[in-house]
């Protein structure tokens, strides 16, 4: 029996994720900003399940619900940081105090959470941590840039951790979901919008009809069979059609790249002159 703990686990992916982990039979520490949600789990799953109302952007409150889990389960060996929110604006149109929230709930959120579970795997020498990116944290699209920044962000610390606790037998994986309707965009704030970036807007949704809705329901037996993979991945998609729009991707950095490589050369000089 295993012992998860779960951010965002009452509502949208998270909410399935949790079922799914119940059932199967191993213990959940289940957090929300709002404890009330996660009713339903206790009052059907009893003591395998300890609910938490936890704001992942308070970094006293996640350490002292990360030291409560261990002393209470004796342990945390998955640790997934699903706790987030989706900001739409154009980059101009954001405010500041938006663009900080955003950072704060999905980057430095799960910064909080994955350096408090840290010292108990490192001492027992085991664990996994999952984070819930996006197609968004490996591309960005017009009138989701800052949300998309706190991806990227995820995703580059996610993986200079991968490399630092391999040696302790702790796997990171990067999940990164397409598309699912799972209310997530309506219940996130939103800019202002202004006239001039309407085409930024129009540019997202003509973008996103080349991807193929997914089932949430599903994501949970997918994030079982991760949790169960020998040797995880850094990254996995959740859902189709994410490849195809990568690989165009990357093949565009790499020919911009070389079509500049002439300014790579003049910046670097001669290093053999003095």
């Amino acid at each position: 029996m295993s012992t998860w703990f779960l951010t965002g686990a009452s509502r949208g992916l998270g909410a399935h994720w949790a079922e799914a982990i119940l059932e199967r039979g191993d213990n959940l520490a289940a957090t929300a900003r709002d404890a009330a949600t996660l009713k339903a789990l206790t009052d059907r799953y009893g003591d395998r399940v300890l609910a938490l109302e936890l704001d992942v952007t308070d970094r006293a409150a996640v350490d002292a619900a990360v030291n409560r889990v261990e002393q209470h389960f004796g342990g945390i060996d998955l640790l997934v940081n699903n706790a987030g929110h989706m900001l739409h604006g154009a980059v101009e149109e954001v405010s500041a105090d938006q663009a900080r929230a955003q950072m704060d709930v999905n980057y430095f959120g799960s910064l909080w959470t994955t350096k408090a579970v840290l010292p108990g795997m490192r001492q027992r020498r085991q664990g996994r941590i999952m984070q819930v990116s996006s197609l968004g944290g490996l591309v960005a699209y017009p009138a989701l840039g800052i949300y998309q920044a706190s991806k990227w962000a995820l995703e580059a610390m996610s993986q200079s951790l991968a490399a630092e606790v391999a040696a302790y037998d702790i796997h990171v994986t990067l999940i990164e979901p397409i598309m699912f309707p799972t209310g997530l965009a309506a219940a996130s704030p939103q800019s202002t919008p202004d006239p001039a970036y309407a085409h930024a807007r129009e540019a997202l949704y003509a973008g996103a009809a080349g991807f193929v809705p997914g089932d949430p329901a599903a994501t949970a037996q997918a994030i079982l069979a991760l949790a169960d993979a020998p040797n995880p991945p850094l990254r996995v998609l959740f859902g189709i059609n994410g490849l195809e729009a990568l690989r165009t991707e990357y093949a565009g950095r790499l020919a911009g790249l070389e079509k500049w490589e002439h300014l790579s050369r003049l910046a670097q000089g001669n290093p053999a002159q003095k």
